[in-house]
């Protein structure tokens, strides 16, 4: 595996590159749709079910289906990365935009009654008060989506293009055991480090979270 790697630096880069980008990008995406999403079932409640059971369908779609279905859609060429990041950006929003209207529905009431109370307005009451004591939730479905993200950019390999998914087809085809292994190692190294990410930042912006649990360990 290390002369593959090192024979084949630039193709196994190539490839990472094309994966982080297939990868991150829809999730950026996502953020900025679900939000509003989210709020929106939140702010009218008989949008909230609704908006749940239409989620759940969308993330039920199977992968390979939606590459392939995209570009008619879309009117893009079959091997276009587009087709790619739309549907994990679909797959993204409907896992974030519940868990952003859950992680609203969670804020206690007083504590938004007495953010009312000091004059919040409802927009600067959204971001200043309601979207920080959401964000462990919210962070948490990020966690998921993230990963789930880097693992579907895999399936896009079937149609050409796939990231770290390629160097899985291409050991298939010519029976070479050590793209395979390149391929699986890395895919799990990127998702393990971006989850890592995304504790990290939790554990910087949410510190309160962090004295709860060791006020909660120490009784």
């Amino acid at each position: 595996m290390i002369n593959y790697l090192s024979n084949n630096s630039d193709t196994v880069l190539s490839a990472l590159r094309q994966h982080l980008y297939l990868a991150l990008l829809p999730i950026l995406i996502g953020i900025v749709v679900s939000v509003p999403i989210g709020y929106l079932g939140v702010r009218f409640p008989w949008l909230y079910h609704p908006l749940v059971n239409t989620c759940g369908v969308l993330y039920s779609i199977p992968s390979l289906a939606l590459f392939v279905f995209l570009p008619v859609i879309l009117g893009t060429k079959i091997l276009s990365p587009i087709n790619i990041v739309v549907a994990l950006s679909i797959y993204t929003v409907a896992l974030l935009a519940r868990t952003v209207a859950d992680g609203l529905r969670a804020v206690d009431r007083t504590v938004v009654q007495s953010a009312t109370a000091m004059g919040y307005r409802r927009f600067r009451r959204l971001v200043d008060v309601e979207l920080p004591v959401a964000l462990p939730v919210i962070l948490a479905g990020l966690r998921v989506a993230t990963v789930s993200n880097i693992s579907l950019v895999s399936v896009g390999a079937l149609i050409g293009v796939g990231g770290l998914g390629q160097l899985f087809t291409r050991g298939f085809q010519l029976f070479y055991l050590e793209p395979i292994l390149v391929g699986i190692i890395l895919s799990v190294l990127v998702a393990g480090l971006a989850d890592l990410a995304i504790v990290l930042v939790q554990r910087a912006v949410t510190p309160w979270t962090r004295y709860q649990h060791g006020n909660g360990g120490a009784s």
